[in-house]
């Protein structure tokens, strides 16, 4: 089977504009595809970075058409410098002279996007790193996720690696794409999984009936989770708690495979299904729990853990 890339691969979209948002202003349409802000969509379109079957669009109130063949090259679209925020927290576990390694707070965002521009993780790394800004202006990395190498979801907690220098961000994003970065993450999930571990090897690329969610599709991006049960719970319902290691990175990876094979995690109201089993605390019960990489600098091997978060350890589940 040839391989059909996804329409947002991190760098440019470039996608026929899907049946479901046609009509729509070309602003909302790009943003809603890229995660960028309204505002920055719009300095982008100014800039002549957006086009519409091979024309460039200029005005953000362009309505565009289902099948249109839409282009947003999101190096321009990342220019807007964040404003740094010390009122922002900012927990790190790791630190030295190239890199950090943060523990991320749950309905933290980490860099800006779509809805989403004040508070974010990074205000509050740039005012607790100011080296940052340096990476940004000198156009090693993206104005709007200065030393960013990879991401977690809003509602995702966990570990996260920030590099703070160009040596380190360029040889981590290189160990990301080389898959040389181990995360390996806990989940509780609906329902009892029926294997003791396995694989979930499925193709991952954006859902054609709703654009903004990802899906399993013959057409998308190679995806593989490995996965191994930690524990069954009977109570309060049946659930599984998993310990899942990422071989590939897509977005929403771990929701959108569990989700597939029908045992999605637990709270996802964008995945899950089974609403009359959310729990208490009311946030996705996914958590990244473990970082191993080779330091860019040195060559050993780093190794950072994050225990589950307190709300996490709280849940009342009784086991088999």
């Amino acid at each position: 089977m040839s391989h059909v890339p996804d329409p947002f691969d991190g760098e440019t979209l470039d996608v026929p504009v899907p049946a479901a948002l046609d009509g729509l202003r070309v602003d909302r349409v790009v943003a809603m595809l890229t995660g960028r802000s309204r505002r920055d969509v719009g300095a982008a379109l100014a800039r002549g970075a957006v086009t519409v079957d091979e024309r460039v669009v200029a005005r953000s109130s362009h309505v565009v058409r289902s099948g249109q063949h839409l282009v947003a090259r999101v190096g321009a679209l990342g220019t807007a410098a964040v404003v740094a925020n010390s009122s922002v927290v900012v927990d790190v576990v790791y630190e030295d002279d190239d890199l950090i390694v943060v523990n991320k707070a749950p309905g933290q965002v980490v860099h800006p996007g779509s809805g989403h521009d004040d508070a974010t993780l990074v205000a509050g790394l740039l005012a607790r790193y100011p080296v940052l800004d340096e990476l940004a202006s000198g156009g090693v990395c993206d104005a709007s996720r200065p030393g960013i190498v990879h991401r977690l979801d809003k509602g995702t907690s966990g570990l996260l690696v920030v590099a703070l220098s160009e040596f380190a961000f360029r040889d981590l994003v290189a160990q990301m794409a080389q898959r040389r970065v181990t995360r390996t993450y806990v989940a509780l999930a609906e329902g009892h999984m029926t294997d003791e571990a396995g694989v979930i090897d499925a193709p991952i690329g954006r859902s054609a009936r709703t654009p903004t969610l990802m899906t399993v599709r013959a057409d998308g991006r190679p995806a593989r989770t490995h996965y191994e049960v930690l524990e069954r719970v009977t109570r309060p319902h049946a659930a599984t708690l998993l310990q899942l290691r990422l071989e590939t990175g897509r977005t929403h990876q771990i929701r959108v495979h569990l989700a597939a094979i029908g045992h999605p995690v637990v709270n996802d109201t964008r995945y899950g299904h089974r609403r009359d089993q959310r729990l208490a605390p009311d946030r996705l019960f996914l958590h990244a729990t473990q970082l191993v990489f080779t330091h860019p600098r040195s060559g050993d091997t780093v190794t950072v853990r994050a225990e589950l978060p307190g709300d996490l350890r709280a849940v009342q589940c009784v086991s088999e």
